[in-house]
């Protein structure tokens, strides 16, 4: 076991990452770079992030065979192993470093280390924390603050998920629950948006889940905050201030939450104030909320009402989550990376707030065949909701099948009258078909291969002209 308080960053010059695809893992090889240090690494599958960052300089192959690993980062001495917990201490590369004595940190591990002399302002949650790391990082970055930022999605406005920028001691971290990780980090201040349970395969059962963001809250500096989802069972003895969505209850609310002219907006009530038509530019019921948090922490920080109002007027979301492929009087065709059921239940609900009238077809992918599992019921209500659905077959990631717990099985439990299973050639055969003129992709695995596809056929169906 590596001891991390004796791990001098300056001692490596090369740094090799197995799962270098991963958006987090990803964000830590564009650092690396950043620093003129020598990245290469493996992945699976080649993807558009993996290409891009073949581009940028990092040396990526697809076979888990140790041949095939670039002869100078064979050196121990100034080689760091990155890998990520998605991939399995059987990987046979993983196993080869191991035995020549590589040091071999998990990503969360390396986030510890890169932060543990900055300022740490993190977002933790099982759900929003991607946004909402994100939306802290562009208004930080539009004030004199600034910051540095890794990120789990890619910002629609830095094109990137990692946010570099000179003088500053901030750096903004999504702090991930998956194997326990955020609790490598340590935070100065802390928004938590959710623990809804999530990761069973992981911690067992949910009140381990709480148990495991309490002690990452017990890690935020003593003279640091944390800006707290209202009914979340956390306590912290740091500075607390909780926000949610019309709650009286809670220390500020968001309230007023409505769609005007193409255009969203809501009301804020803080603990001393209250801002009135504030206009966002990523639409939905949960980014308003996840809006909330970044205007406490911020206001926290020291910034100003007019410099979160003129940054959130700017802030352009974050690819996959509640991302506008097409809008207009037409059609409407938003890609979103919802693979929970909280997740999907918040963005159909906003889904209705925007588009009352029409009919919504939504093809959704199941994300591991455990959390199908864990989550079946919840899956099915939620689901039930669109007017056609188009589901695709469980998408494995690093699981092995469950038996009995396939997309066949879910189907049986949901009540939508227009269903079925389907792979991705017939989902585009359904929607050339479709009368429709709301759609969504929904999931977290390789659904967003349909992206392109169904834009350019919802494009040509509906005689649509200009760039994607």
């Amino acid at each position: 076991m590596n001891n991390l308080k004796n791990i001098q960053l300056s001692n490596f010059t090369n740094v090799y990452f197995i799962g270098v695809g991963g958006i987090g893992m990803s964000a830590l090889a564009r650092y690396f770079l950043t620093l003129k240090w020598n990245v290469a690494g493996f992945d699976k599958t080649e993807t558009i992030l993996t290409k891009t960052l073949e581009e940028e300089g990092v040396a990526i192959h697809y076979v888990d065979d140790i041949h095939s690993i670039p002869t100078s980062f064979l050196d121990k001495q100034t080689t760091l192993i990155v890998y990520t917990p998605a991939v399995s201490t059987n990987h046979s590369e993983y196993k080869y470093f191991e035995s020549l004595n590589f040091t071999i940190l998990k990503r969360s591990q390396v986030l510890g280390v890169l932060t543990r002399n900055s300022r740490g302002l993190c977002v933790a949650g099982t759900h929003g924390k991607t946004t909402t790391s994100t939306l802290l990082a562009h208004v930080l970055n539009e004030s004199e603050l600034k910051c540095n930022a890794f990120l789990g999605g890619i910002s629609s406005n830095f094109n990137s998920n990692l946010v570099t920028s000179n003088n500053t001691d901030n750096t903004v971290i999504e702090a991930d629950e998956f194997d326990r990780s955020f609790l490598q980090l340590s935070p100065y201040a802390s928004i938590v948006t959710s623990t809804d349970a999530d990761h069973l395969d992981i911690y067992g059962d949910a009140s381990i889940l709480v148990e495991g963001f309490q002690k990452y809250v017990d890690l935020i500096h003593k003279d640091g905050f944390l800006v707290l989802k209202h009914g979340l069972p956390i306590t912290s003895t740091v500075k607390t201030i909780t926000y949610g969505i019309d709650n009286d209850l809670a220390d500020c609310s968001v309230f007023n939450i409505r769609f005007e002219h193409e255009k969203f907006y809501f009301d804020v009530r803080l603990k001393e104030s209250i801002w009135e038509r504030v206009e966002f530019g990523l639409p939905g019921i949960h980014n308003a909320e996840n809006a909330l948090a970044c205007i406490i922490f911020c206001l926290e920080l020291g910034l100003s009402e007019k410099e979160i109002r003129d940054a959130f007027l700017t802030f352009k979301g974050v690819k996959r989550r509640f991302e506008y492929y097409i809008a207009n009087q037409d059609v409407v065709y938003i890609d979103d990376y919802a693979h929970h059921p909280t997740e999907i239940k918040a963005l159909l609900d906003s889904v209705k707030l925007l588009y009352p009238e029409r009919k919504v077809v939504g093809v959704f992918q199941p994300h591991l065949f455990s959390r199908t599992k864990d989550f079946l019921d919840d899956f099915a209500i939620q689901l039930s909701r669109l007017d056609e659905l188009l589901l695709m077959p469980i998408y494995p990631a690093r699981e092995e099948p469950i038996p009995g717990i396939t997309s066949d099985y879910l189907l049986s439990k949901i009540t939508t009258a227009h269903k079925g299973v389907y792979d991705f050639e017939e989902v585009l055969g359904k929607i050339e078909l479709s009368e429709a003129t709301l759609y969504l992709t929904i999931g977290a695995g390789s659904i967003d291969r349909l992206s392109l596809p169904i834009s350019m056929l919802l494009r040509n169906k509906f005689n649509l002209k200009g760039e994607f």
